[in-house]
């Protein structure tokens, strides 16, 4: 199967939550709206921004539901249905195409780990079939899972094998492997770049669909470093880039991602609840210390609107 590359930016949204911390599905349409008001072309939910682990099956497949109900025409709705168990990924995989996702992705298994290459091929491979002739992409994540074989070799082994191979989330900084994946078989595969703070090196090699989680937040940002690579300028696009770290940084210094995230969200008008545990919300001393920082760094210049 061939499918038609992904170009622009993939938002990971973050899962909206109540105060009791039950999934809040009503907030999901304001933030397929936000997403596509702001050049976001697609959502991958679910994922590790999506808290997709913390989270039950049948929760999972609500969040789904709904990102399929409310997805704008042509916005690409991808799920990761990565799991421990083998059968609830497949599972994951059949909810997905029966309610029109456009894709799926997943992880390995999250605590029994494969041991070699060919057992992760036939893992993923049970997954993309129960999914039919949507297009899959392994997700490549190694500071989560652990797992981590070069992606070319995957590719490779797993082409003859998964029909409905799409590609690779690539959430690592392997630059060299990446740039391999891209070009491999006649630049074949989508190999969409995963790490947000260092997508201008990802350009350099020829990404053009990207999956991030600050998308969410700050999509003009990373349009500017885009349209700055393409016609050239690579001052104003590694100054862009500058300031897409920064605010990395910030996030990781005042209480760590996912919920520096979801505060975020709710200083840019899309209140999204708490984390669920064992991640817990900012306490108002970081929550002050976050914004002051991000107010130093013009977030609020570059911020989605």
């Amino acid at each position: 199967m061939t499918f038609e590359k992904t170009r622009g930016l993939i938002a990971a949204p973050l899962t909206p939550m109540r105060a009791d911390g039950d999934v809040d599905v009503g907030r999901i349409e304001a933030q397929a709206e936000f997403l596509a008001r702001n050049g976001v072309v697609g959502a991958f939910a679910c994922g590790t921004t999506g808290e997709g682990p913390s989270l039950t099956v049948p929760e999972r497949m609500d969040v789904v539901r709904r990102w399929t109900e409310v997805a704008p025409d042509g916005f690409r709705v991808i799920v990761n249905v990565g799991h421990i168990s083998l059968r609830d990924c497949r599972a994951m995989a059949s909810h997905a195409a029966e309610v029109g996702a456009w894709g799926i992705g997943s992880t390995p298994s999250l605590f029994y780990r494969p041991t070699s290459l060919d057992a992760l091929v036939d893992f993923a491979a049970r997954i993309a079939a129960a999914a039919g002739s949507l297009p899959f992409y392994y997700y490549h994540v190694p500071s989560m899972t652990g797992v981590n074989f070069p992606m070319v070799e995957f590719l490779r082994a797993a082409a003859p094998k998964i029909p409905n191979l799409a590609g690779v989330k690539y959430t690592y900084e392997d630059l060299m492997d990446y740039s391999l994946c891209r070009r491999l078989d006649g630049g074949r595969f989508d190999c969409l770049f995963g790490r947000d703070e260092i997508l201008l090196a990802g350009l350099s090699l020829g990404a053009e669909g990207a999956i991030g989680s600050t998308y969410n937040l700050a999509a003009p940002l990373y349009h500017g470093i885009m349209e700055a690579c393409r016609a050239g300028d690579l001052d104003s696009a590694g100054d862009l880039q500058g300031r897409s770290m920064a605010m990395v940084c910030a996030v990781r210094r005042h209480g760590g991602e996912i919920p520096c995230f979801k505060h975020m969200m709710k200083m840019i008008g899309l209140d999204v609840g708490p984390p669920r545990p064992p991640l817990r919300p900012l306490t108002a001393d970081q929550e002050r210390a976050l914004e002051a920082e991000l107010e130093d760094i013009g977030f609020q210049e570059y911020c989605s609107k």
